[in-house]
């Protein structure tokens, strides 16, 4: 697999909210799902490759599951990790 591609199994998706709508405006810091097993090293490299822009920080935090229940069947949702990359003053990511 070429290392554009180990990239792209890192990075799974960006994360569209109000909230991360207003961190890109106000702080240039964009969201993203990431591999629960990747570090910051790797997101950055990974981000860096993908966008090719600066990152600056990387904060990682591990979501956990929520409990779920249909009819009678109780269940919980999958944990998950989400990063916030901050990007070098004047840099921005385009989103669709």
């Amino acid at each position: 697999m070429t290392e554009l591609g180990m990239h792209y199994k890192i990075i799974r998706r960006p994360l569209y909210t109000e909230k991360g709508s207003y961190q890109q405006e106000k702080g240039n810091t964009y969201a993203f799902e990431v591999e629960p097993t990747a570090n910051k090293i790797q997101v950055r490299k990974a981000i860096e490759a993908i966008f090719e822009v600066k990152v600056v920080k990387v904060n990682s935090m591990n979501v956990p599951g929520k409990p779920r229940r249909v009819g009678a069947s109780f269940g919980q949702t999958s944990a998950w990790k989400k990063v916030l990359v901050t990007l070098k003053e004047g840099e921005t990511i385009q989103m669709v």
